[in-house]
C-alpha cells in the first residue's frame, strides 16, 4: 500500500508545480520512513549508478548542441533546405519540418531545435504570409523530431535505466521519426495550398539554382558533416557513444568560431553557463531516480501495476493504449528528460512481462513523450513556441490538433502496433535479436 501512496504523492506533486527533483525525493522519502529503508544502504547505491561513462555522453551532447545552437548553424541548414521546397506552395513550411529534423539529430534537443529554427524561421514565415499561430505550431511539433532523430538523450538515459543498448535504441526512434517527418509535410502542404495569403520563393534560372546550389551546399557542409561523424562513428564501431559526444563538443567549437562566426567568447560562456545548470538538474534528478526506482523495485510496485491491469483486461491492445495515455500525460506533465526518468523504472518491466520487445518499447516511449509535450491543456513546447513567437495560445490549438490527430496520432498507432518499424534497423545493422 505504501508504495501506491508514494506513486501517487509523487504525481500529486508533479500536479502542483513541485520542481521535478523535489518531487522525486518527496517520494522516495515517504517511502524510506513509511517502509522503514535505512538511507545508509540507498545513497550509496545512488551514487554507485551515477558512476556509468555513460552518463557522460549527456553533458557533451548538451554542449554541442549548445554551440550549433549559438554557432549561427541552424541558418545555413534553413537556407539549404528552403532553395529546394521554398518554390512549393507550402514548402517554406516543409524547409521548416526539415531544417528541425537535421537540426535535432545535431542537438538532441526539442527546446534547443524550437529556439533555434524558431528564431529563424518565424521571421521568414510571416513575411511569406503563413498566419503566425500556425507556424507557432509547426514549430512545435517539428522542434520534437530533435527527440527521435539519432543521437537523441533521452534515448541515452533511456538505455542506461533499463540497461538496453544505447545503439540499438537510437536506431528504435529513427523510422518512426521518419514517418512523422512525412505526415507533418502532407499536413503542412495540405493547410497551406489553398492559403491565398502564402508565398513562394522566387523562381531561378538553371544556371542560378546551380550557383547558389553550391554556395549553400558548401555553406551547411561542414554543419552536415557533423551527424555522420558522429553517428558514423557509434555504428562502425570507432567511437562510443560518449566519445562520439566529446568529438561533437570538441568539432562544434572551430565550426562556431571560424567557419561561421557566429561564437563568440561570450556567447560560449553563456553556453558552458546554461549546459552545466542543465546537467546539474539532470543529475539530481538522475540520483532521485535511481534511489527512487530502487524502492519501487523493492516494493514489487512494476508487479502490482501488471497485475492491476491483468485485473483489467487480458488483452495486449488494451493494455499498450492505457500504457500509451499514461505515457502522454507524463509528457504533458514534464519535460522530455523528467518524463523517460520518471517512465522507465516503473514501465519498462511492465511492458517486457505483457510481451513487448525493451527496444520496441524505446520507441513508444518516445514518440508518446513527444506528443504529450505538444498536448493541449499543458504541451509545454507549444507554451515555449508561443512565447518565441509571440503567437496568442488560441491561435495555435486549431493547427496543432490537427498534427495531433493526423500526424502524432498515426505516428504512434503504427510505432506501437508493428513493432518491425522500430527492431528492423537494429536488427539489420547490430543484429539484434527480439
Amino acid at each position: 500500500m505504501e508504495v501506491v501512496i508514494a506513486l501517487l504523492l509523487l504525481c500529486f506533486l508533479l500536479v502542483i508545480g513541485v520542481p521535478v527533483p523535489f518531487s522525486f525525493f518527496g517520494s522516495a522519502l515517504y517511502l524510506i520512513f513509511a517502509g522503514d529503508y535505512a538511507p545508509s544502504f540507498l545513497l550509496p547505491y545512488g551514487h554507485s549508478q551515477m558512476t556509468n561513462i555513460v552518463l557522460l555522453a549527456i553533458p557533451l551532447f548538451i554542449i554541442a548542441g549548445g554551440i550549433m545552437e549559438k554557432g549561427g548553424i541552424a541558418k545555413r541548414l534553413v537556407d539549404l533546405v528552403e532553395l529546394f521546397v521554398g518554390r512549393v506552395k507550402g514548402g517554406l513550411g516543409s524547409a521548416t519540418i526539415l531544417s528541425s529534423a537535421v537540426f535535432g539529430s545535431i542537438t538532441g534537443s526539442a527546446a534547443a531545435t524550437l529556439s533555434s529554427i524558431g528564431s529563424i524561421m518565424f521571421p521568414r514565415l510571416e513575411k511569406a504570409g503563413y498566419p503566425l499561430g500556425y507556424s507557432a505550431a509547426l514549430v512545435a511539433n517539428s522542434s520534437v523530431l530533435g527527440m527521435l532523430i539519432p543521437p537523441s538523450s533521452i534515448m541515452i538515459l533511456y538505455a542506461w535505466l533499463g540497461n538496453q543498448s544505447v545503439l540499438a535504441s537510437f536506431l528504435a526512434t529513427l523510422v518512426p521519426g521518419i514517418i512523422l517527418i512525412t505526415l507533418l509535410n502532407v499536413i503542412n502542404f495540405f493547410m497551406m495550398k489553398k492559403n491565398p495569403a502564402v508565398e513562394t520563393s522566387v523562381k531561378m534560372d538553371p544556371a542560378a539554382f546551380v550557383r547558389t546550389f553550391g554556395k549553400r551546399t558548401y555553406a551547411a557542409s561542414f554543419a552536415l558533416t557533423l551527424p555522420l561523424l558522429v553517428l558514423g562513428g557509434i555504428y562502425g564501431g570507432i567511437m562510443t557513444p560518449t566519445e562520439a559526444a566529446g568529438l561533437a563538443a570538441f568539432y562544434a567549437l572551430p565550426l562556431g568560431f571560424f567557419v561561421y562566426k557566429g561564437l563568440t567568447w561570450k556567447k560560449l560562456k553563456s553556453v558552458l553557463v546554461e549546459s552545466a545548470t542543465t546537467t546539474g538538474v539532470v543529475m539530481v534528478m538522475l540520483f532521485s531516480v535511481m534511489i527512487l526506482s530502487r524502492l519501487y523495485i523493492m516494493e514489487d510496485l512494476p508487479s502490482q501495476i501488471l497485475n492491476f491491469l491483468f485485473a483489467i483486461s487480458e488483452n495486449q491492445l488494451v493494455l499498450l493504449l492505457m500504457i500509451n495515455v499514461f505515457l502522454i500525460i507524463i509528457g504533458m506533465l514534464m519535460d522530455d528528460i523528467s518524463g523517460v526518468l520518471l517512465a522507465t523504472p516503473i514501465l519498462l518491466p511492465v511492458v517486457v512481462g505483457l510481451g513487448v520487445d525493451p527496444i520496441h518499447f524505446a520507441a513508444i516511449i518516445a514518440v508518446n513523450l513527444g506528443m504529450g509535450n505538444v498536448t493541449p491543456p499543458t504541451a509545454p513546447l507549444v507554451y515555449l513556441s508561443g512565447r518565441i513567437s509571440k503567437a496568442p495560445i488560441n491561435q495555435m490549438l486549431s493547427p496543432t490538433l490537427i498534427m495531433i490527430i493526423f500526424g502524432w496520432i498515426p505516428t504512434l498507432i503504427v510505432t506501437t502496433l508493428i513493432p518491425e518499424l522500430s527492431l528492423y534497423l537494429p536488427s539489420l545493422l547490430l543484429g539484434y535479436q527480439p
